[in-house]
């Protein structure tokens, strides 16, 4: 049985999202995968970082974390992206992350790839499934093969019901639904699939 390989790649301000993406990686490596954790480039202007405290530290405590690059998506069998919601859409860090994937996808390289995403947004209402499903669109042209959680698991429900992928509200005192299970299933949900496939079952 050959191992999946698997990149986690998120983009938080405040650590929501690096939370996320945490759990993640440690439910597929529960599920025997290799993975890597990755954090897009940050391209916030210094100034903007640095008059958010709580922007600035988590920055600081996650300078070891590498950034993603088109390798990164080359060497992996599966992706999971976490990212904040920027006005029912991905934040400009992300996009570009993808933007900057024509080279990948000229060869072919993205095509067949697993891929599930995961979000979050202030309130409950606030665009996570319109962020969700708009990294999906990019994902339908690189040819991946998309994994949403559905209703596969009863920790879906228990995180707030959204089929497209985990999402979470979140504000200064943290997250206000208890989404670590439902992170855990669809990672793991993931993995599955992406084993399906690489190992022709």
């Amino acid at each position: 049985m050959k191992k999946v390989k698997l990149s986690v790649i998120y983009y938080s301000m405040t650590g929501t999202n690096y939370q996320l993406a945490t759990w993640a990686a440690e439910s597929a490596k529960t599920n025997g995968a290799d993975v890597r954790l990755l954090k897009v480039t940050e391209t916030a202007p210094e100034s903007a970082i640095d008059s958010n405290p709580v922007w600035k530290e988590h920055l600081s405590t996650t300078q070891d974390i590498p950034e993603a690059t088109s390798q990164d998506l080359d060497w992996a069998d599966a992706i999971i992206f976490s990212a904040p919601t920027r006005f029912g859409n991905l934040p400009a860090q992300i996009k570009q992350f993808i933007d900057a994937q024509g080279g990948l996808w000229a060869q072919g390289k993205l095509m067949n790839k697993v891929v599930s995403a995961m979000s979050s947004a202030q309130n409950p209402h606030g665009g996570q499934e319109g962020t969700i499903k708009s990294l999906y669109d990019s994902m339908m042209h690189w040819g991946a093969i998309i994994v949403p959680p559905g209703y596969s698991d009863d920790s879906i429900f228990k995180a707030g019901g959204n089929p497209y992928g985990t999402s979470v509200s979140a504000g200064p005192n943290g997250m206000v639904e208890d989404v670590k299970d439902a992170v855990f299933h669809q990672s793991k949900r993931t993995v599955e699939i992406a084993s399906w496939l690489k190992n022709g079952q």
